[in-house]
């Protein structure tokens, strides 16, 4: 026997409002349903049935391929078929979601339809933030938890869409989205973990950085904001990891403010967010060093559709007409991370994407407050090394056919880190624009390396001048226009119609 909500029919909606307004219906109420089954499990209550409760849904079917002229590169469907997608947190998505109804109507004058889907949500994705269940619950108890409620399924939250690998069942729908409602669910879950601060604090821009120093400037940044009245940029908070909150100056403070609590020692990934009201703020990320992080906090970070991600941090300049302190600005990758060679195959060029690098070539210009040749001089665009080894430069250069020397020379490379194409390289496959400005702190090639005491001077100069660039590359994005940074580059030719 199987305990369950009231099981919702198929609507057909030609209001986005009105069928957004079924998704929040179906969600909260098999939300609702268990978290109050669980609560009774807790308590000791007898439970005599599975208990089980499922995400909405939403269909588009459309007979032709013919669609209205669309700006956009998303918001229709490939061609003819059946089309759908479960959904979650319409609290979080809300916004989002009725964009993509909204196009999908306009682009297909064909009705949506809302239904409960036949895909269990795992009693784990039921719960609110503050929710803690486990530790109450003695050895036995958890072991029967499992036989009671749904618990999170692997092979529902694959990456088979995104990677283009995705084959729907013989007679079964097209995929309508990327990810499906477990997928998100478990990188919203995953991001609490890595970043100490809720999702719902995460903005549209996000900026990553490899280095503590980049993070203690944005914290300086974000309270210098809220000192003030949020500035010309129009934000409200800056939250810290722990939840903690501050409102800009005068603002009252909102219900769940006082949740927020710094944490006993700071996340592996922390993030830091300087909130707007309409998501469009900036969020920063020290994601450590090294490709694996970077591949893990993209992997997650991407459900939540930003706008664009920006890469600022150091790396080694591999040009001896190179100065520590110049700039690299990446308009390609050497992918020598492995950690997306299944997901992304090597033979897939990474491409460079226009606004992102008008935007961060105009700040450079703009914070430097240099033009043409002067420009040049400090900034180089070329092609950005990633590589897994952190001490590459220790390998024979000598007597080998293929050496990292050898090949960074061959690609014409100007610049290694660790973490650049594999950020590149999954916003590529999530489809979210992407860009990298770095920040040359030594030569390794020619025996120019950061000694104690130069390096500490060297971050204090030039950490400060380079998060100022990248905070308003965000801004120049920002203010030029959201739409037009989805680009057709990310697009596949069978591609999903949200965004």
């Amino acid at each position: 026997m199987t305990s369950a909500p009231p099981f919702f029919a198929p609507l057909r909606y030609d209001d986005p409002e009105q069928a957004l307004a079924q998704v929040r219906t179906i969600y909260d109420a098999s939300v609702t349903y268990l978290r109050d089954s669980l609560q009774a499990f807790v308590r000791g209550d007898a439970i005599d049935a599975h208990v089980r409760a499922c995400y909405p849904f939403v269909r588009v079917r459309t007979d032709t391929v013919v669609r209205a002229d669309s700006r956009l590169s998303y918001g229709f469907v490939a061609g003819a078929g059946t089309f759908e997608t479960t959904l979650t947190r319409p609290d979080l998505f809300g916004r989002y979601y009725l964009e993509q109804f909204r196009l999908l109507l306009q682009n297909h004058h064909a009705g949506l339809e809302v239904g409960t889907s036949h895909q269990p949500i795992p009693v784990h994705f039921s719960l609110a933030d503050n929710d803690h269940i486990d530790g109450s619950l003695p050895a036995e108890r958890r072991l029967r938890l499992r036989d009671m409620f749904d618990l999170p399924d692997l092979g529902a939250m694959d990456d088979g869409i995104a990677n283009g690998t995705f084959e729907p069942a013989a007679g079964g729908p097209q995929p309508l989205a990327l990810f499906t409602a477990p997928r998100v669910d478990y990188s919203l879950q995953r991001l609490r973990h890595y970043t100490g601060t809720a999702p719902d604090h995460f903005q549209n821009f996000v900026l990553f950085t490899n280095y503590q120093f980049y993070i203690d400037e944005f914290v300086r940044l974000g309270h210098e904001a809220m000192a003030g009245a949020g500035g010309p940029h129009g934000y409200e908070a800056f939250v810290e990891p722990g939840n903690v909150i501050t409102r800009h100056k005068g603002a009252a403070p909102q219900p769940g403010d006082e949740l927020g609590a710094p944490p006993p020692r700071l996340p592996q990934m922390p993030a830091y967010h300087l909130v707007r009201g309409d998501r469009r703020g900036i969020t920063m990320v020290n994601i450590g060093v090294g490709p694996a992080n970077a591949k893990t906090i993209t992997d997650h970070i991407a459900v939540l559709r930003p706008h664009a991600w920006v890469m600022l941090g150091h790396c080694a300049g591999l040009r001896n007409s190179q100065q520590l302190g110049d700039y690299v600005l990446a308009h390609g990758y050497v992918r020598e991370d492995h950690v997306l060679d299944e997901e992304l195959p090597l033979w897939v060029p990474i491409p460079a994407l226009a606004e992102i690098q008008v935007a961060l070539e105009s700040a450079v210009a703009e914070v430097t407050q240099l033009q043409g040749y002067e420009l040049k001089r400090i900034m180089r665009t070329g092609t950005v090394a990633s590589t897994d080894n952190r001490n590459w430069e220790l390998l024979p250069s000598r007597g080998a056919l293929s050496t990292p020397e050898r090949r960074f020379s061959q690609s014409r490379a100007i610049a290694l880190d660790m973490e650049s194409a594999t950020i590149a390289a999954n916003g590529f496959r999530f489809r979210v624009p992407y860009g990298t400005l770095l920040c040359v702190s030594d030569k390794p090639l020619h025996g120019d390396i950061k000694l104690p005491g130069m390096a500490n001077h060297f971050y204090r100069e030039r950490v400060d001048q380079h998060l100022r660039i990248g905070v308003r590359a965000i801004e120049l994005l920002r203010d030029s226009g959201i739409d037009r940074l989805h680009s057709r580059k990310l697009r596949s030719f069978a591609e999903v119609a949200f965004q």
